[in-house]
């Protein structure tokens, strides 16, 4: 999923729309170009109304929960909850490298888990980027701990990631059910994933350095924001563990947090904190794979992804959509897969989601959200050696993927 970013406020010269309106990128004309081909299967008769109707019902709920979710990511940034985070992480971490490699882990980890991959590459990016110079550390190893914690921490919960949200009507299970279900491979996929981000980018070898120079945090420019939105993160987090639905625990959060600017800075409540991106090409997707699986994509996949449960069969379907989800990209490739897995293979479902978010690691448009980190490391300057890139995430993708699948069989 691709959404804006929430940049500097500009200059007052500036009139307020030039401000709030940003030109298409390129990849926007892509999404762009999506929803069109989406609209004219329709309209050519390629998909028939009924099933495009069923498709975008299916995920308007979802739709709503995600706008509301990145509404109250970006407004949490824009109150510095973030920025002050990974400052405090260095300040604890007290210049030692493995301290600071855990503090990272964790901030990573838990705020895909709990705010969804997206968060994760978009918002927390550019926070652990600028930290870098100001406590003097090497921006790789941090950019890397990003971008794999983004796919391999999506898990967990049904929020962690859109193929989890997707997932969760034909599981069948709650929020709390999908977390029990989860939680042991989870676990394994965020331990594999540390062990080989040491190996590669944080030992003394690769880094360059014995110690850093923790930065002193930043001075908090609004406290009642400051408190606010994080408040309303917190409270979303325990409506979500407690089992509400979670597009009312997200539309309550994010209105707490829009209240708040309401009251205290009117002018961040900007048009570019609603996600249209994701709006236009969600509802593309949603249009083109159905055409697609109706015209041959169908037989493909039951090939690719076949009907075994056991440990062999459900390795199959995690090895289909990860190598799916790298050759095009982990949301069509988790729809693809969805339509020919039996509706009562419940583990085979969950070995999809496995390949789909733990294996989408290998190239730049593997998942939308490494398409929009490398984005920030462009902006910031930041060199990520392409090579080095694709063979430790290949690396990565073989070796987490049976060790999953194995724990998942076993659960």
């Amino acid at each position: 999923m691709i959404f804006s970013t929430v940049g500097d406020k500009g200059s007052p010269s500036v009139p307020l729309w030039k401000r709030a309106v940003r030109a298409p990128s390129v990849l926007d004309w892509i999404r762009i170009g999506l929803l069109f081909i989406g609209v004219g299967c329709v309209l050519t008769g390629l998909l028939p109304i009924a099933e495009a109707r069923a498709s975008v019902e299916r995920i308007a709920p979802l739709m709503l929960f995600l706008v509301s979710v990145i509404v109250l990511a970006e407004l949490t940034k824009e109150a510095q909850v973030f920025d002050v985070i990974a400052a405090r992480l260095a300040l604890l971490g007290r210049g030692a490298y493995p301290a600071l490699f855990l503090l990272c882990v964790a901030f990573a980890s838990a705020t895909t888990i709990f705010l969804n991959l997206d968060t994760t590459a978009v918002l927390l990016t550019p926070v652990m980027l600028a930290l870098a110079p100001r406590a003097k550390i090497a921006p790789l190893p941090l950019a890397m701990t990003t971008v794999w914690l983004a796919n391999t921490a999506s898990l967990l919960l049904p929020v962690s990631n859109l193929t989890n949200l997707l997932a969760l009507n034909k599981l069948g299970l709650s929020a709390p059910e999908f977390a029990v279900r989860m939680w042991l491979a989870q676990t394994v996929a965020i331990a594999g994933t540390m062990a080989l981000l040491w190996l590669f980018y944080w030992r003394r070898g690769v880094r360059g350095a014995d110690r850093y120079e923790p930065a002193p945090p930043e001075p908090i420019r609004d406290p009642v924001l400051f408190w606010g939105t994080g408040a309303a993160c917190l409270l979303f987090i325990a409506a979500i563990l407690a089992g509400l639905q979670i597009e009312v625990a997200a539309i309550v959060a994010a209105a707490l947090s829009v209240a708040a600017y309401l009251v205290r800075d009117r002018a961040s409540l900007r048009p570019s904190l609603i996600p249209w991106q994701l709006l236009v090409f969600v509802t593309g997707l949603f249009l083109v794979v159905p055409t697609l699986m109706r015209h041959g994509l169908g037989d493909l996949m039951t090939w690719l992804v076949g009907t075994g449960e056991g440990f062999a069969g459900l390795l199959r379907t995690a090895a289909a959509g990860a190598g799916l989800s790298n050759t095009i990209n982990n949301l069509p490739a988790y729809v693809a897969g969805e339509q020919v897995v039996p509706a009562a293979n419940l583990d085979q479902l969950l070995a999809l989601l496995v390949g789909t978010n733990v294996g989408s690691v290998i190239t730049p448009w593997a998942s939308l959200a490494t398409l929009l980190w490398f984005e920030w490391c462009r902006r910031r300057g930041v060199r990520v050696p392409m090579g080095k890139f694709v063979l430790t995430g290949a690396v990565l993708a073989i070796l987490l993927l049976p060790s999953v699948v194995w724990v998942l069989a076993l659960t």
